[in-house]
Order: C-alpha cells, then sequence, then structure tokens
C-alpha cells in the first residue's frame, strides 16, 4: 500500500515541460544547480526489468563542456537495482546542441538507495505495465 500511495504521489506531484521531459519530484532532485526529469513515453518493461531516459540539465557549468546528458537506464524491479545504459552529453541545456558519448563504467548494476532519484524512477517504471 506505502508502494502504491508513491507511485500516486509521483504521478499526480509532477510538472511537464519540454516535449515530454517530466520534471522528477523535489524531494528526490539533487541539491545545487541542476534539475533532473524522465520521459514517461519511453518507459518499457519486459519481466523484471524496466527502461527509461532521464534528463539532467545544469543551469550553470564551469567546469566541462556539457550543459544537460541523457541518460538511459535499465532497473531490476525485483533486485532494486539500476544500472546506466547509455550517455549523451550536450553541450546545450535541456538535451539542445551537440552531443557526444558520455562515459560509462561497465555498466555495472548499483544498489538503489532509499529517497534517491534511482528509487523515483524504478517505482514508476517498475510499476508500468
Amino acid at each position: 500500500m506505502k508502494r502504491l500511495f508513491l507511485v500516486v504521489l509521483f504521478m499526480f506531484s509532477y510538472d511537464p515541460v519540454h516535449a515530454g521531459w517530466v520534471v522528477i519530484e523535489k524531494q528526490y532532485q539533487p541539491t545545487g544547480l541542476e534539475t533532473m526529469y524522465f520521459d514517461p513515453s519511453t518507459i518499457q518493461r519486459a519481466g523484471e526489468r524496466a527502461t527509461l531516459w532521464q534528463l539532467t540539465d545544469i543551469k550553470w557549468n564551469s567546469t566541462t563542456r556539457f550543459l544537460s546528458s541523457k541518460t538511459h537506464k535499465e532497473f531490476d524491479c525485483e533486485g532494486s537495482r539500476v544500472r546506466v545504459l547509455q550517455v549523451i552529453e550536450f553541450s546545450r541545456q535541456m538535451g539542445a546542441g551537440r552531443s557526444t558519448a558520455g562515459y560509462i563504467k561497465n555498466g555495472g548494476w548499483q544498489v538503489i538507495e532509499a529517497h534517491s532519484v534511482d528509487h523515483a524512477l524504478s517505482t514508476t517504471a517498475c510499476e508500468t505495465h
């Protein structure tokens, strides 16, 4: 029941933005100068695995050449794990401008921590049928 409440709360608390990207709830946003989104139309579920795309938009960055990135993530719904399948970095905000493939460290599985962005995303992706 608690999980269902979290999903319902998540579904009604986000605000639509550019081209299908939906802001992840404030409580899951990292502190600092970035905002995270996901695209509900990219959620795909196959058995106990689910995938989706996440967008990280950086308001200002003096250390790297990119201002946003899209990350394709896969969730192990039964094992509460996540792994990155692909990262694309963009020279402008909201996935615009020149793009380059980002670095992925072997695409290994990581445990999903409670109260994290991945927790929020996995709850949404894994509840999709």
